[in-house]
C-alpha cells in the first residue's frame, strides 16, 4: 500500500482503471470490429473513457474540496451544498461504489474521527467531559451519570439494545442544553448531523387523530437514519406529550435481542427523552433534603430516582408514563435535573456575557440574578425558570 504523498496519485490511477464488470460506453468498437476507415485520435474509445473518468475525478475533487471547506468556513456551507448538488459533472455512478469507498477512506485518513469508519461521528468524550464540568451548572448527578453511561454504551462492541435516557426537571435546568452538548461531542455537525434526529412533540406530532400516520412516518425516519449511520441519536423533546401508541414504535429498539438476531439497524442507537414531567417532585425532594441538613452535592440518585419513576408511572395525564417504555422498564435511566439556585443563575449570566464577548462586573451578574423569580415563596431558593431567560435579561439590561 502506498503511503504519504503517493496515496492521492495511487487513487487517481484507480479512477482511470475500468470498473469490474462495467459495460463499455455506447458506440465503442472492439479490435476485431475495426474497419479500414481512418479515425481521428480523439474518437478512439480509450480516449473517450479517459475523458469521462477525468471529468468524474474533477467533479469528485470538487466535492471533497466542499467537505474540507465546510470545516474551515462553516458559514458558507449552504452555498457550497447548492454548488455541489447543482454541478452537472457530479456523477458518482461513473466511479462505482468501490472507488467511492476508497476515496472516502482516503479523505477520512486525515481526520481523527475515522477509527469509527464514519467521518460524521467524532465521539469526543474528552470534550463532553469538559462541557459537563465547565458549561453545565448545578447538575452534579447529570455529570456523574451521563458521561460514564454514554461512553460505556458506545464502547461496547455489540450492544444488545438501544440506550434510552429520560431527562426530567423544571424548564431551564439544562435538559436541552445537555442534549445539544451530547450531539455536538458525538457528531461532527452536532444537531445538524444526518445521524441525529430531533422531534418536538407539539410540532412534529401535534394531532392525536393522525397518530397512525405519525407512527409510519416515525418508523420510516428511524429506519432511514439507521441505514445511513451505524451510530444514531434520536431526541424527543416534550416527551410527556407523546401519544403512547406513538411510543410503541420505539419498543422493539429498546428490547434486548439475542446475539444471533441480525436486524438491519444501527449497532449503536441512543434515545433521549426530555420532559418537564414531575419536576415538582424533584424540587420537593431536594428542598426537604436541604432542610434536613444535606448539602446539594451530597444528594444522590438513590434519593431521587425511586420517587421520580413512581410518580411518572402514577401520573394519569400524560402518555409517556403509560407507554410501554415505562410499563415494561425499557428506559435505562431516569436522570433528574435539580432546580437551580441563585449562584447557578449568576454563573449562567457570566457564561452568556462571555459567549457574546461582552464585558461584565460582579455587580452586573448580581443584578441580573436578582431579576429572576425564586420559589418557594418562603425559602426563595430555586429559580422558577432556571437559566432559561438569561439572554433576554441581558438584552434588557444593556438596552
Amino acid at each position: 500500500m502506498l503511503r504519504g504523498p503517493w496515496r492521492p496519485l495511487w487513487l487517481f490511477v484507480l479512477l482511470l482503471l475500468p470498473l469490474p464488470g462495467a459495460p463499455e460506453p455506447s458506440g465503442a468498437s472492439r479490435p476485431w470490429e475495426e474497419t479500414d476507415e481512418p479515425r481521428s485520435a480523439w474518437a478512439w474509445p480509450g480516449f473517450q473513457r479517459l475523458k469521462e473518468r477525468l471529468r468524474a475525478a474533477a467533479a469528485l475533487s470538487k466535492r471533497y474540496w466542499t467537505l474540507f471547506s465546510r470545516q474551515v468556513w462553516p458559514d458558507d456551507c449552504d452555498e457550497a451544498e447548492e454548488g455541489a448538488a447543482g454541478s452537472p459533472g457530479w456523477r458518482l455512478r461513473l466511479l462505482g461504489q468501490r472507488y467511492l469507498d476508497l476515496l472516502t477512506t482516503w479523505y477520512c485518513s486525515f481526520r481523527d474521527c475515522c477509527p469509527s469508519g464514519d467521518c460524521r461521528i467524532s465521539n469526543n468524550f474528552t470534550g463532553l467531559e469538559w462541557d459537563l464540568n465547565v458549561r453545565l451548572h448545578g447538575q452534579h448527578l447529570v455529570r456523574q451519570l451521563l458521561l460514564s453511561t454514554v461512553r460505556g454504551y458506545l464502547e461496547t462492541p455489540q450492544p444488545d439494545k438501544a440506550l434510552a435516557l429520560s431527562f426530567h426537571g423544571w424548564s431551564g435546568t439544562g435538559k436541552n442544553f445537555v442534549a445539544r452538548m451530547l450531539a455536538e461531542n458525538l457528531y461532527r455537525d452536532g444537531l445538524r448531523s444526518s445521524c441525529v434526529r430531533m422531534f418536538i412533540a407539539t410540532i412534529h406530532f401535534p394531532h392525536i387523530k393522525y397518530v397512525d400516520l405519525y407512527k409510519e412516518q416515525l418508523k420510516g425516519q428511524i429506519r432511514e437514519t439507521q441505514q445511513l449511520c451505524h451510530q444514531t441519536l434520536f431526541i424527543f423533546d416534550e416527551a410527556e406529550k407523546l401519544h403512547p401508541r406513538l411510543l410503541e414504535v420505539l419498543g422493539p429498539h429498546l428490547e434486548r435481542r439475542a446475539p444471533e438476531d441480525d436486524r438491519a439497524e444501527s449497532p449503536w442507537t441512543i434515545f433521549l427523552f426530555l420532559s418537564n414531567l414531575r419536576g415538582n417532585i424533584i424540587n420537593e425532594v431536594v428542598l426537604k433534603l436541604l432542610k434536613d441538613g444535606w448539602s446539594r452535592e451530597e444528594i444522590t440518585m438513590e434519593h431521587l430516582e425511586p420517587h421520580l419513576q413512581a410518580e411518572i408511572v402514577e401520573t394519569i395525564d400524560n402518555g409517556f408514563g403509560h407507554s410501554c417504555l415505562v410499563r415494561e422498564n425499557l428506559i435505562d435511566y431516569f436522570i433528574p435535573f435539580l432546580p437551580l439556585e441563585y449562584r447557578h443563575v449568576r454563573l449562567c449570566a457570566r457564561d452568556a456575557f462571555l459567549s457574546q464577548e461582552l464585558l461584565y462586573t460582579e455587580e452586573t451578574l448580581d443584578e441580573i440574578a436578582q431579576m429572576m423569580v425564586y420559589v418557594p415563596k418562603e425559602e426563595q431558593l430555586f429559580s422558577s425558570q432556571g437559566c432559561k431567560s438569561i439572554s433576554q435579561r441581558i438584552s434588557y439590561f444593556l438596552s
